[in-house]
């Protein structure tokens, strides 16, 4: 009986309002109308990717989303509704294209609702990507500033900072009265991060100073316009933002009193359970914590004996691997001052312009869309990873490569694999050519549903791999071993997000095993991404190596490429069957 009332009611939800007798709604029909309902709900994410246009997106242009638990609780009712009214269609009746993005669709939305019981564990304030760190984002580097209407929406959305993070210290305080609690070490972290935030005078503050270095390049916006908003946004930093800041601060620095150094998932109840799901979700595998761990040490061991061999060549022998590593690093070490950070940017730009002029004998379709690099805002440099952004849907933004600037990222070494990494062949090539692919339907180009890690960063991790196999590194040892550490540190991530997770590992064992502290720390509050990005790279390499041995001499890099990332963001498990029907649809 229940399953003839849902499904009434999703054939309900399917008749336009013209009558028993109207037309019924297409598949097309529905990923359209559902895409924009679920973007209607989160104004974040309707001026980040431009997905609506006109009356509908103005009002959205000014409001923040809502982060308390209600809000996230809708959300899953909403992609409830979605799955159910998706489920409706007989699928085996539908095109290809279309059978294939409601399959996506469903994944998404199914892990998106099973995700319900594990939500609680998801801390509201953190140093990698809490509120106090999304809100920043979303102002600096999301919100689009090119006409005095972006700039006014601008400030009338930083009028709301002060109620956001409101709802941030009250889930947080929610949470603890039902035992969960960060970390000590993650909460003294958050602290000292917020306090760098608030440190400079409201003026200097990165929610001001975007504003004014932005709009000084907008011509419409007159020199008195630009002083009246940047005086405002001067005294609403002062009056709203620092005293929100302060706070949340209060209530992190006393629940740190009370907190232990405990890490993992294992120590909440149904903790096993919620770990799967993240793996599940992340990788998009169903493999389990203990396999992804001894398929992490496997991969250390071989990378390891790679980069022994290489140090050996360049007469280093003395000490440890982590030890010989370490030297390299701090040989190449840029100076720690303002001169080396512009030395850091000006090798970044070169190292990526010169990977631009080399993508054509392994790609023949490249991203209209430009990508520049910059470096994150000084308050973020102690705990930010280095990431790429994708450039919005009507082009008004080029992607964006962030690179924190903290010591141990102001080296030579590693430096190129990063680049190609977040920029090309890497994130830019996969995200902002899905954002182009018109053949996909429009969620999927926009990814209005979120990403699939494996693949995203699988990709990336197989881009840094590519060049490397592509003779980019050619007389460059010193290049080749970055590469390698980064691949190391990927393998590594296998072992530690594992351990933390699933057996107790500690903190202080985390980094003794060669993972950086606020590595360590991301891991601890994002559980199972990190095990996305090699498992990812593992399964693209193998579908390569299966088309190079199903085509014989008459296989073509550019062509496998041009199979994969035409097919889209897809669960591992899906892009074998696109990269299959590549394979049976070229070899008849």
């Amino acid at each position: 009986m229940q399953k003839v009332v849902l499904l009434a009611a999703v054939l309900a939800l399917s008749v336009p309002t013209g009558g028993v007798h109207a037309q019924p709604r297409s598949i097309d029909d529905v990923f359209r109308s559902f895409a924009a309902d679920w973007v209607r709900g989160n104004p974040n994410q309707a001026v980040a990717t431009r997905y609506l246009s006109g009356p509908e997106a103005e009002p959205l242009e000014r409001e923040l989303t809502p982060v308390s638990g209600e809000w996230q609780r809708g959300r899953i009712r909403l992609a409830a509704r979605g799955l159910a009214e998706l489920r409706a269609f007989d699928r085996a009746a539908l095109p290809v294209p279309q059978r294939t993005a409601a399959e996506l669709l469903d994944w998404q939305l199914d892990t998106i609702v099973r995700g319900e019981p594990y939500l609680d564990y998801a801390f509201p304030l953190e140093q990698f990507g809490g509120v106090n760190v999304t809100l920043v984002i979303t102002l600096t580097v999301s919100h689009p500033l090119r006409s005095v209407r972006d700039a006014d929406n601008y400030v009338a959305r930083l009028a709301q900072v002060n109620p956001r993070m409101a709802e941030a210290v009250g889930e947080a305080r929610r949470l603890e009265a039902a035992g969960i609690v960060p970390p000590r070490f993650i909460l003294r972290a958050t602290v000292a991060q917020m306090q760098q935030f608030i440190a400079p005078e409201p003026a200097q503050n990165p929610f001001v100073t975007t504003l004014d270095e932005r709009l000084a390049e907008v011509r419409e916006v007159s020199r008195e316009q630009r002083a009246s908003l940047v005086a405002e946004a001067t005294r609403l930093v002062d009056s709203e933002v620092y005293p929100a800041w302060r706070a949340a601060m209060t209530f992190l620095t006393a629940q740190a009193e009370r907190a232990t150094d405990d890490a993992g998932l294992w120590r909440f109840p149904r903790g096993t359970e919620a770990y799967a799901y993240h793996l599940r979700r992340h990788t998009t595998t169903t493999l389990t914590a203990d396999q992804i761990h001894e398929i992490g040490l496997k991969e250390v061991a071989r990378i390891e004996a790679e980069m022994d061999a290489i140090l050996r060549r360049l007469g280093r022998t003395e000490g440890s691997l982590n030890a010989r590593i370490e030297r390299l690093r701090k040989d190449l070490t840029y100076p720690l001052d303002e001169q080396g950070r512009t030395a850091v940017m000006a090798d970044v730009d070169r190292i990526l312009r010169d990977a631009e002029r080399r993508v054509p004998m392994l790609f023949d379709r490249t991203p209209k869309a430009p990508v520049i690099a910059q470096p994150y805002p000084r308050f973020r440099e102690a705990t930010a990873a280095a990431s790429y952004s994708a450039p919005p849907l009507d082009g008004s933004r080029p992607g964006i490569f962030q690179i924190p600037l903290r010591p141990e990222r102001m080296t030579r070494f590693g430096l190129r694999t990063l680049v190609y990494h977040e920029t090309v062949p890497g994130h830019h090539f996969q995200v902002a050519l899905d954002l182009e692919n018109t053949a996909q339907p429009l969620f999927r180009r926009v990814r209005i549903f979120g990403g699939i890690t494996a693949l995203t960063e699988g990709w990336a991790l197989y881009a840094e791999r590519l060049a490397a196999e592509s003779g980019w590194y050619e007389n460059d040892l010193e290049g080749q071993l970055g590469y390698l550490d980064a691949q190391l540190f990927r393998a590594r991530r296998l072992v530690v997000d594992t351990g933390l997770h699933a057996k107790r590992w500690t903190r202080e064992q985390a980094i003794a095993y060669g993972i950086e502290p606020s590595e360590v720390d991301r891991y601890v509050v994002n559980p199972g991404q990190a095990c996305a990005y090699m498992i990812g790279q593992l399964k693209l390499v193998e579908l390569l190596e299966k088309t190079r041995r199903a085509f014989g001499d008459r296989f073509s890099v550019q062509a496998f490429h041009n199979a994969v990332l035409a097919a889209g963001t897809l669960p591992l498990d899906m892009l074998e069957r696109e990269v299959d029907k590549y394979i049976d649809a070229s070899a008849r």
